[in-house]
């Protein structure tokens, strides 16, 4: 493993043309590997760990697990729906688009329109389900389960086109082939959102629904002293194959046909397609 400090120096010496002795293919493409997951590319700067796509699983899995606990409150949904979307705000801002400068009134804005939305949408469909009286018990039980998925879902986009919104009104700046600035783009930077958004629905696909379906199983099988555990492993294992599976469906830096964009940046490059940095 390569100590922290060292990364960055040996990717710019290999940059320069200069390969300490004794460093491998290998080495440069670990080096490579934990810059991706630690460097934002716009800014050059660290990422926050417990905001880094690295660290969405650790930090995020005991909100998940919150989130699905049964038997549910008014105060206890809202708990939850406000620990998760703050932890999703931090994410997005965190990994997002930062060619163009957020002012903090910005970012502010942006997370109380996000976790009201969340808080909302969670409280709105569990209130629904409670007067809902021709359901029978087992199957209310059942829907209240899997009720974080819809709102959680929604909420995300909300998340993220709050978090976000400042990238629709500045634009994003879009590279030709030699990684030079060729003009901002809002049409870059709403497929950049739309992409984003779109992800953040297919995340918690089955994070939300696969770990209801088994916990109501084994609840039926009589032995509660190991649902918590089992509660807890499922929804780790779920989030940590979900989580390389949605950000994989678009890659980080994206490209569009110069001819979809802008007409001032068509005349700014000969290149057809140019690149933008998504997000994550």
């Amino acid at each position: 493993m390569i100590p922290p400090p060292c990364f960055l120096k040996l990717l710019d010496d290999f940059k320069n043309g200069i390969v300490p002795p004794g460093v491998s293919d290998d080495k440069l493409w670990e080096a490579q590997k934990i810059k991706q997951a630690i460097i934002h590319p716009d800014t050059g700067e660290k990422i926050f760990m417990p905001f880094r796509m690295s660290g969405y699983v650790p930090f995020g899995t005991p909100i998940v697990i919150g989130l699905l606990l049964p038997n549910q409150t008014v105060l206890s949904t809202v708990i939850w729906q406000w620990l998760n979307q703050s932890h999703n705000a931090c994410v997005n801002y965190a990994n997002r688009n930062a060619t163009k400068p957020t002012p903090t009134s910005k970012f502010l804005q942006g997370y109380v329109g996000a976790v009201t939305s969340a808080v909302s949408i969670a409280v709105g469909l569990n209130v629904l389900i409670e007067k809902a009286h021709r359901l029978n018990p087992a199957t209310r039980m059942i829907i209240q389960r899997l009720v974080p998925f819809p709102a959680v879902a929604s909420a995300n986009i909300c998340n993220v086109g709050l978090m976000r919104h400042c990238e629709l009104s500045e634009g994003i700046d879009v590279l030709d082939s030699n990684g030079n600035v060729v003009g901002s783009s809002k049409i870059a930077a709403k497929h950049a959102i739309m992409e984003t958004a779109f992800t953040r629905v297919v995340l918690p696909m089955p994070i939300f629904v696969l770990p209801p379906i088994i916990m109501s199983y084994l609840e039926r099988s009589g032995n509660r002293r190991l649902l918590l555990p089992i509660h807890s492993v499922v929804c780790l294992v779920t989030f940590g194959l979900s989580l390389p599976v949605a950000i994989s469906l678009f890659p980080q830096m994206s490209q569009i046909e110069v001819s979809r964009l802008e007409p001032e940046i068509a005349m700014a490059t000969d290149c057809k397609v140019v690149t933008y940095n998504k997000g994550l």
